[in-house]
């Protein structure tokens, strides 16, 4: 467990074991998003990247009568 200290700033550094694993880079955003008591950082991925990402899906789901 990697744990950091909020600087005077209320500024945090992600520490580079961290930065490596997520592939994090200079001037990526990333959300924080408060849940239960804590804040959990996400970063931000850019959408063209996401591209085919579903490639292979099985889109024949069941549906009701009343949609199409």
């Amino acid at each position: 467990m990697v744990t950091v200290t909020v600087s005077s700033k209320f500024q945090v550094v992600i520490p580079a074991v961290i930065r490596d694993e997520l592939k994090i880079h200079v001037g990526q955003k990333i959300q924080l998003i408060p849940y239960q008591n804590r804040i959990e950082f996400v970063p931000i991925q850019d959408i063209r990247k996401m591209r085919g990402f579903l490639k292979g899906i099985d889109t024949d789901v069941p549906r009701e009568d009343d949609r199409i």
